[in-house]
């Protein structure tokens, strides 16, 4: 009797749920995999591996202020790992205490492996590729391919663990890079969403429930879908400028696309737009509707977006600061030039 009112409720729960949850998958909406195995095969690099030793020492590589030139700044500096994967300031700040000079946000690094293009002009096709370029560009860590050579060769236990994690290989500029991406690979945060989408109808409140509806009616998910909710390349200011437009030079790529930025642990990732020049959600909220889909949306209605991008916010990996290795007489000083 118990095992029949149980499976009977099962079933009604299930019926209730399916209509909303029918409609995000038609909207092309994907949770992240709850199984490991299937999150890997997302995840994982089959050019580069990932495992465990190289993971650890990319960790401690992205928290090494020392590859940069002034020996202040690190990975970490822009992408926070304790603050939503980002820095929490308009413009991204680098060498030289020196603004972007494009008025750029730091976008998240968390969950940046399920991107399909990576910086805002969708340059880089990965993680790997575009791990190069922030070390190098003198706005931010002002580094050069030899620098981060001769810091990394100059600590023995720094060659012992690549030695670890790639055997023979030679330690290059580009695998100091794809050593720091493989790490960045395991910044993946399942959130209650997710759950939401692979059947368990309770991980959402019922305002929630009422802002993923109106987030999927609005057609937000023309551009915020897949694993991500982001991502992809897509036009901007379609149906009418950006209000903040003059804040900054960029226009997108050659072809003025502009990359969506991810929705998930948006709820943390203030200020918003390529340009860092909007505060809150509600203002984002609208005036992405007026922007992008020319549709009017209704404080009320941003409110229950708002509340479903509060399910976005996920769970996010463990992570111990790194020890490390001391410098010896051959490491590279400082330069704050």
């Amino acid at each position: 009797m118990k095992i029949a009112v149980l499976l009977s409720t099962v079933t009604a729960v299930a019926l209730m749920a399916t209509p909303l949850m029918k409609d995000a998958k038609n909207a092309g909406l994907v949770p992240i995999p709850a199984k490991q195995k299937e999150l890997y095969k997302l995840t994982d690099n089959p050019k580069n591996p990932i495992s465990k030793a190289k993971v650890e020492l990319g960790k401690k590589l992205f928290f090494d202020t020392r590859l940069s030139k002034s020996g202040l700044i690190s990975c970490n500096t822009c992408h926070n790992l304790a603050t939503g994967g980002v820095d929490g300031v308009p413009a991204a700040i680098g060498h030289k205490w020196t603004p972007n000079p494009h008025h750029l946000n730091s976008p998240t690094v968390y969950n940046a492996v399920f991107f399909s293009s990576q910086f805002w002009d969708g340059r880089s096709p990965d993680v790997e590729d575009q791990a190069q370029g922030p070390i190098q560009a003198a706005p931010e860590m002002a580094a050069t391919p030899k620098h981060i050579v001769d810091v990394v060769t100059s600590m023995p236990e720094y060659v012992k663990e690549f030695k670890k994690a790639y055997g023979k290989k030679p330690i290059t500029f580009e695998l100091v890079a794809d050593t720091i991406a493989t790490f960045e690979r395991t910044l993946v945060t399942p959130a209650p969403y997710d759950k939401f989408l692979q059947g368990d109808d309770k991980a959402l409140t019922a305002t929630q429930k009422r802002g993923l509806k109106t987030f999927i009616d609005k057609g937000c998910t023309t551009c915020h879908t897949g694993i991500a909710l982001g991502g992809e390349m897509q036009p901007f200011g379609v149906v009418a400028p950006y209000k903040y437009a003059h804040i900054g030079d960029f226009k997108g790529n050659k072809n003025g696309l502009v990359k969506v930025p991810t929705l998930r642990n948006i709820t943390e990732t203030a200020p918003y737009f390529h340009n860092g020049a909007i505060g809150t959600l509600k203002e984002a909220i609208q005036e992405m509707g007026r922007i992008q889909l020319g549709v009017k949306i209704t404080d009320k209605e941003a409110a229950d977006i708002e509340a479903f991008f509060g399910s976005l916010e996920g769970k996010k990996p463990t992570i111990v600061y790194p020890m490390l290795p001391a410098v010896t007489a051959t490491t590279p000083k400082p330069d704050m030039n």
